[in-house]
């Protein structure tokens, strides 16, 4: 049985589609944020890819290093698709070359791991000043 925050958007909710392969790293996110919006997750850059295609998002967060397509990956696909979304990075391991390649790629912003509470609300509300903490 389906979850609502999984497959079912309540409407006029912000809806983010996260991309995050590490079950602890999304719990925290989903914990965190549950309450305030709409979450779809994804756990490898190609299931990003597939989901953005099937569901209308809001904002997408991508977590750079995932099995079958990376989140560098996985932002240059996406870029394809729609130029506008906010895509906001993260990783535990973000190296100056990682985040210049992602910033090439059209990344939208970066959060590095572990996640600081006040950066996640800030950054996610700049990009969706709809979302409401």
């Amino acid at each position: 049985m389906s979850t609502a925050t999984q497959d079912a958007p309540t409407q006029d909710r912000v809806i983010l589609l996260i991309a995050e392969d590490e079950e602890s790293n999304y719990l925290l996110l989903k914990t965190i944020l549950q309450k305030h919006c709409d979450l779809i997750r994804a756990k490898t850059g190609k299931e990003a890819l597939e989901k953005f295609q099937e569901n209308t998002v809001d904002l997408i967060m991508l977590d750079i290093k995932m099995p079958e397509m990376t989140g560098i990956e996985a932002l240059k696909e996406l870029r394809k698709i729609n130029q506008d979304i906010p895509i906001i990075m993260q990783s535990a391991y973000v190296f100056d070359s990682d985040m210049e390649e992602a910033r090439q790629a059209g990344a939208t912003d970066f959060i590095t791991k572990p996640i600081n509470l006040k950066v996640l609300k800030e950054t996610l509300t700049k990009y969706c000043p709809a979302l409401q903490f």
